[in-house]
Formats: structure tokens, sequence, C-alpha cells
């Protein structure tokens, strides 16, 4: 009974081959969200602190990664790298982002989970890419201590803003922020 099923696949496969047989390989059906994806990418306008790249290559562009190397603020010189996983429902659902570089924020937990709304709660489907992105290197020029998901960042950033400086560059330098090691990222 197996063997039958079998026999259909690859006479499935046998067709779609005939169907690509201009010497190309066979066409992958595009879903809805990697089409939207496509567009989004193609029409990015990315701020000049942010590169973006494709580790698996161009043909899985649903996971790419996004670099930013902010020009101002608390970590101005430091380099951090997002990883987003773009489901194929996308728009009609947010993308999974998260920091890969440990990093001391009040809105980025030590796992890379980010505290930003349009991830969350405030996602529309008119939101793309570029949105999210202007929304993390927001994050990294306006810390903000009302909604942290590290909750000493946040406390330092609200009470002691000398002192967040200074554990924001022990931390971007490779140090030791209260027992917690970072590696160096600048």
């Amino acid at each position: 009974h197996r063997k039958m099923i079998n026999l259909f696949k690859i006479k499935g496969q046998k067709k779609e081959e005939a169907a690509n047989s201009n010497g190309g390989p066979p066409v992958k059906k595009q879903s809805p969200g990697e089409l939207r994806l496509h567009k989004d990418i193609a029409e990015l306008n990315l701020p000049k602190t942010t590169k973006i790249s494709f580790p698996n290559g161009k043909d899985d562009l649903m996971n790419f990664e996004a670099t930013l190397r902010p020009d101002e603020g608390y970590y101005l010189g430091g380099s951090f790298t997002f990883t987003f996983q773009v489901s194929p429902s996308y728009p009609h659902e947010a993308p999974k982002v998260k920091c890969k570089t440990k990093v001391y924020h009040p809105n980025i937990d030590l796992e890379g989970n980010v505290c930003l709304n349009i991830l969350r709660e405030d996602w529309k489907p008119v939101l793309n890419i570029n949105t999210i992105i202007y929304g993390l290197n927001l994050l990294f020029s306006q810390p903000n201590d009302e909604d942290p998901l590290n909750h000493e960042a946040a406390a330092v950033l609200r009470d002691n803003p000398q002192k967040f400086q200074r554990n924001v560059q022990m931390a971007m330098s490779g140090g030791y922020v209260d027992n917690t090691h970072f590696p160096r990222c600048k």
C-alpha cells in the first residue's frame, strides 16, 4: 500500500520536473508571506546604521539577520545582530525577532527577547520589515524603562542614567555587569 503512495509521489515529481524542463531547478511555489516579504525587502529603506544579510542564502528570505550599529546615544559604537523569522502567514503575523548579541538593555532580556510593541499587540498587516527595523533602532537611541524585560537595567536607567551609561559601556567592552558577563560587541 505504501509503495503505491510513493509511486504517485514520484509521478507528481516527474510531472513537476517536466513542467520545469527549461533546465532550471523546480520552481517552488511561494507562500503569500514570501511574496509580501520579497516586496518588503525590495523596498527596504534602511538607515545607514543597519545592514541586513541572509545567512542561508537568498533562497531563504524567511530567515534573515539585521545588524544595527547605533550612531548616537548610550549604545554608540556597538554592533547588535537580530534574527528575523518570518512565517508564511506574514504579514498577518508579526515576524519573530530575537537579539543574537547579548546586550545590557531594559527592553531586551539576556535570552535575546525583544520588547517592542509592534512585534506584539500593536502589530498590523500594514506594518513591514522597515517599520520593525526603525523600531529596533529607536530602542537603542531611546531605551525605555517603562516596559522592561531587563528590570535591573530599567531601574538603573530610571534612577541613575550615569551608572546606566557606565554599565552599557562595560557590557559592550566585554565586561561584567551585576555578575553577568557580556561578550564584546564593539
